[in-house]
């Protein structure tokens, strides 16, 4: 996968589905995730004539990690990518631990709005749970993030080893309490095979970036919600034990600019696996 070095020396692994044009889509993954993940959706957007762009985060895959970053951390990284590719427009998609990263772009000046899908709310305000209602393993992980890195670099060691090497006939299995029926009944064949293969690339060299997600999840993000003006548009399922629904409804709260659309029945990755076009399209009708 192309390299591209950032001006700290860093390099992010990055996808371009190669239409010429300076509008993009920027694509932010999942916890832990990789670019690939997205590789379905640069084909579709190509379909429909729509520059797209995804990236693997600060320690994932062959990213540099960041030490010490937090949310908004990301908007340098991106600026940079967009100023190598001439992208003077974009709408940025992001999926549950990339939620946060997608919203953080509306304060980059070439943004003209997010997408946020399952995307995760914050860790220690008053109104939001930040546990409630998620399976026992993110209790685990998030238990191990409060008490800092080592503890949650030791977690990983412990118990993510099965996630670095997972294939497709397992990758039900290995989610265990994370997923409910929606999210069952879609991962299977290529479905599967495809997201095991990003979860497998995303760990092949290290754990870092998935330890430093946790851990900027449990920190302030950087930025004030109440304070973007660009279009959200918030998509949640009431069958996921990621990011329970309760999180979609605190992002809607605190975010002005923000449409919530809630699909009952749906969970963590059916929601982007049955809903793709209309997400795509949604992203096409604010780069107009």
């Amino acid at each position: 996968m192309p390299q591209f070095k950032l001006k700290d020396s860093r390099e992010l692994e990055i996808l371009d589905n190669g239409i010429n044009s300076e509008n993009a889509i920027v694509f932010h993954h999942g916890t832990p995730g990789h670019a690939s993940a997205w590789s379905e959706w640069l084909e579709v957007a190509a379909t429909k004539g729509i520059r797209a762009l995804a990236y693997s985060r600060a320690g994932y895959g062959t990213s540099d990690r960041n030490p010490g970053r937090s949310v908004n951390s990301i908007n340098s990284d991106i600026a940079q990518l967009l100023d190598a590719k001439n992208v003077t427009k974009f709408v940025s998609i992001g999926w549950s631990g990339g939620g946060p990263h997608a919203l953080a772009n509306t304060f980059e000046l070439r943004n003209v709005g997010a997408i946020s899908l399952a995307g995760v709310g914050a860790f220690g305000v008053d109104d939001l749970d930040f546990l409630e209602g998620m399976g026992p393993e993110n209790h685990d992980e998030f238990g191990a993030a409060m008490k800092g890195e080592a503890v949650i670099e030791q977690w990983m060691n412990e118990n993510a080893s099965g996630m670095k090497n997972v294939t497709g006939r397992e990758i039900r299995e290995a989610f265990g309490g994370l997923i409910g029926d929606a999210d069952k009944a879609v991962l299977e064949g290529i479905t599967a095979d495809n997201m095991a293969a990003a979860m497998r690339s995303s760990l092949a060299v290290s754990f870092d970036g998935w330890i430093d997600d946790d851990l900027v999840f449990v920190k302030p993000w950087g930025f004030d919600l109440s304070a973007i003006t660009k279009p959200v548009f918030i998509w949640q399922g009431d069958d996921d034990f990621m990011v329970p629904h309760a999180h979609s409804y605190w992002l809607k709260k605190h975010i002005p600019t923000a449409e919530l659309n809630f699909i009952p029945g749906h969970g963590h990755i059916s929601i982007g696996e049955k809903y793709r076009a209309e997400i795509i399209e949604q992203a096409e009708n604010l780069l107009r």
